[in-house]
């Protein structure tokens, strides 16, 4: 029987940012995710870090504010994971007027005490690179700066960063029924196995009042509501390294973002949604949505032909009893339930992945009564593991790779640094001969797939191709059936 400070149950973004915070306080800690890590919601992001500028329009400014300093932050963290990234939002008449737009940007720019990222500046759309690729009706525009994310990649270095303090991160492993102990509660886990917890974190997402309903055996006072969110790829759509924020006639917006080199990223939709969480699939309503939303601001239209690929998950948002779907807060509320004056009850409900930092913080705080022998605040100065290298000089950290492995291809090398930082050396060895073993196309070779199984909690072909990289969008399907046969078989 396992005996350990704090149980958590979730591995998505929540529960693993929590898991590292409170390891690294010096509590013990038992992470349980039932699936794989960022199976679900976390990896079904549009992939920023971002402040969340149309949040202002609903007077958020708490929230803006808070995710406007974690920018920074994280970029600071895990800068091969986490990059600067320009957004083009024209203006586009019959929509927000202009003066808004710049009001909004202006906040935007100076609400988080803004270092590393460019400010805002206006732009022309009559001239190269957007002429070619916008409508004409479009001349003006507002360039602005947010950062790009891997997100299932953030939520993985969480749980390695946790288990590197102390943590243990069982994937695959399901908590079956939670009862009242003596020292806290009885957990009983799927591989048979019972832990005793002096707290819990509930942070299961879609799940959350699923799993509290298995503790409190009573309704939940704290609301839940899910809000289904899908996003389509197309191949590239534009040239350059920037992206486009564009605003839709129902007061929405959607992005449209440079995604793996050669496609484009456009999303999200946003859909209340009423059965039961699980694997999520787009609608084929929500392609046509997002294929003529797009349409409206590219000089070429989408359709649904042009999509290779979509995505789409679940977001458990607190439920502040918003009419319109898109204003539901995206904030986040930590309910604390004490069954008994010794036994903490944590479950969160809302926030994204930018905060998700900022909410561990508050949860130990929320815990704070309980574990006073936990050690102070951390993770602010902390990197993520392989983000030891200057968040500005991602060329520089390359560039010394380069020299160390000079047999390694560019793409490959460019593709292994973005990835894993200075844990390339965990893939590669310590150089300067490589064995990259079998290679499976794209950018994937052997040494990749095994690092994922020995290091990053990859249980399945899926895990490497679509959550631990992207690369599987870069395989034919002949070559991703080799490599998922070639999984099986290791």
């Amino acid at each position: 029987m396992n005996i350990c400070d704090l149980l958590i149950i979730g591995g998505g973004i929540n529960g693993t940012a929590i898991a590292r915070d409170a390891s690294g306080r010096g509590l013990s800690v038992v992470l349980c995710e039932k699936d794989d890590l960022a199976r679900h919601t976390s990896s079904a992001s549009t992939k920023l870090i971002h402040g969340g500028l149309r949040y202002l329009e609903y007077y958020e400014f708490r929230l803006v504010r808070e995710a406007l300093i974690e920018r920074e932050v994280l970029l600071r963290a895990a800068p091969h994971i986490i990059w600067p990234l320009r957004f083009v939002l024209p203006y586009d008449e019959g929509q927000r007027p202009a003066w808004m737009l710049r009001l909004g940007l202006f906040l935007y720019d100076n609400l988080g005490g803004r270092e590393l990222l460019p400010g805002t500046k206006t732009v022309d759309l009559r001239k190269a690179p957007h002429n070619s690729v916008l409508e004409k009706r479009l001349k003006t525009g507002f360039e602005y700066s947010d950062c790009w994310v891997e997100d299932a990649r953030l939520v993985v270095l969480n749980a390695v960063d946790a288990q590197n303090r102390g943590a243990d991160i069982r994937v695959g492993t399901e908590v079956i029924a939670i009862e009242a102990h003596p020292a806290g509660y009885e957990a009983t886990l799927s591989d048979g196995s019972t832990i005793i917890t002096r707290g819990v974190v509930n942070a299961a997402g879609p799940w959350v009042d699923e799993v509290l309903f298995k503790i409190k055996k009573d309704k939940n006072e704290a609301g839940l509501r899910l809000i289904k969110g899908s996003h389509i790829v197309t191949k590239r759509l534009f040239p350059g390294d920037h992206a486009y924020m564009f605003q839709n006639a129902d007061n929405r917006i959607i992005f449209a973002i440079p995604y793996e080199r050669d496609f484009t990223l456009i999303g999200t939709t946003d859909v209340p949604w009423d059965a039961a969480p699980g694997p999520m699939e787009i609608s084929p309503e929500e392609i046509d949505y997002l294929c003529a939303a797009a349409s409206e601001y590219f000089v070429h239209d989408i359709t649904a032909d042009d999509v290779v690929w979509s995505y789409a998950g679940v977001r458990p948002l607190y439920d502040d009893k918003s009419e319109n779907a898109s204003a539901v807060t995206r904030d986040y509320v930590l309910d604390i339930d004490e069954l008994s004056a010794e036994r903490p009850l944590l479950s969160i409900y809302g926030g994204k992945i930018t905060t998700s930092r900022k909410l561990a913080e508050h949860a130990l705080e929320k815990l704070e009564k309980y574990y006073g022998e936990a050690g102070d605040d951390w993770t602010a100065d902390a990197q993520l593991p392989g983000g030891d290298f200057p968040a500005d000089d991602f060329k520089g950290f390359l560039k010394t790779q380069s020299d160390r492995y000079p047999d390694v291809p560019n793409d490959v090398l460019l593709h292994l640094c973005r990835a894993y930082g200075t844990r390339i050396t965990l893939v590669l060895g310590s150089g300067p001969d490589v064995d990259l073993g079998r290679y499976f196309g794209s950018h994937l070779f052997e040494a990749e797939a095994r690092y994922l199984r020995a290091h990053e909690w990859a249980r399945t072909a899926e895990d490497v191709l679509y959550r631990r990289t992207k690369l599987g969008l870069h395989l034919s399907e002949a070559e991703r059936d080799a490599f998922t046969e070639w999984f099986k078989e290791m």
